[in-house]
């Protein structure tokens, strides 16, 4: 191959430049051309590429987000925006592309790979819920703001003596709620992956109150239904039944920016340099995750058949450690 691509689709995360910078200058390293694709998949569609170099990565290591952009593109999930994709890959003279993303940008990445083009992806999102790789880029980063938030969060329930609810990122997984539930010492959590009642919550944060502690943490995913919003109003009008005073801190899009971390930076560059080797040695047509600490391919097909599960032998952990 003598001229390759690279995109970041999908939500952004920490450690996107990071994997980027990889990507472009190991390429370098195999006398490869490198593009990058401007905004994702709508780039492909708009012909909005940049060629990059070794300078044009230069200073984003320690940078959030990705300075190429990203954005979803509903008109690349047709049939004849995937066909103007590969129309405008092959018009930019491009023999293969790099997908950094989650899965819904894999799935867009296999579908190129079913219509003949050399593509390999790369796990990046923050829930953590891509089969086939231990970890993605932007994970650790993510568990790490939660965790200073709620960390601070705690000092001032208890300086007042307060319950808290935490709302955290994850709309169909609750792994960042749990592992931030464990890091954190959260006396109540709350995933989709397991069935809370909202009296079931009361009951804990009496628990919590007849413990005699000074503060209760309830973090709950995005996900979980009937909603942080829901228990909030629940909580405020049973005040007198729970003892603590109630309040909602929504975290937001604060979880996905910030400077990488030390283990994100080292993920993505490690990644980034195994999809381009995986991309010109072949085969393609593979994600490059990372499996017991070394990147390791998996068939896009495996990789986004399904969304990775839960580990809830991790409830059962943070379970223990609330008593």
């Amino acid at each position: 191959m003598k001229r390759i691509a690279v995109l970041t689709s999908g939500g952004d995360g920490a450690g996107l430049n990071p994997c980027i910078r990889a990507v472009v200058r190991t390429a370098i390293e195999k006398k490869v051309e490198i593009m990058g694709v401007r905004w994702g998949y709508s780039g492909l569609l708009d012909s909005d590429m940049l060629e990059l170099n070794a300078r044009s990565v230069g200073g984003i290591l320690n940078k959030g987000g990705t300075f190429i952009g990203s954005a979803r593109s509903p008109e690349f999930a047709t049939k004849q925006g995937q066909r103007q994709a590969l129309r405008n890959l092959n018009r930019m003279s491009i023999e293969g592309l790099i997908v950094i993303g989650g899965n819904g940008s894999l799935t867009g990445a296999l579908e190129l790979h079913k219509m003949g083009f050399p593509v390999v992806g790369i796990p990046a999102t923050i829930d953590n819920d891509v089969n086939g790789t231990d970890i993605s880029i932007g994970v650790d980063t993510t568990l790490n703001t939660i965790l200073d938030a709620v960390d601070k969060i705690k000092d001032t329930a208890s300086s007042h003596q307060r319950a808290f609810l935490i709302e955290v990122m994850g709309r169909d997984s609750g792994y960042l709620a749990l592992m931030a539930s464990i890091a954190a010492g959260a006396e109540i959590v709350l995933i989709p992956e397991v069935g809370t009642s909202m009296e079931e919550v009361v009951q804990g944060v009496d628990d919590a109150y007849v413990k005699g502690k000074s503060h209760c943490i309830i973090i709950v995913s995005e996900g979980w239904q009937p909603g942080a919003m829901a228990l909030n109003d629940y909580l405020q009008e049973r005040r007198e039944k729970i003892g603590f005073d109630v309040r909602l801190t929504v975290l937001g899009h604060v979880q996905r920016g910030g400077s990488p971390t030390s283990y994100d930076r080292i993920l993505a560059t490690n990644l980034g340099a195994a999809a381009v080797n995986q991309l010109l040695e072949g085969p393609q047509g593979v994600m490059t995750g990372m499996i017991k600490n070394a990147p390791s391919p998996t068939p896009l097909e495996e990789a986004v058949a399904f969304q990775k599960k839960l580990n809830l032998d991790l409830y059962g952990l943070w379970k223990t450690m609330t008593l």
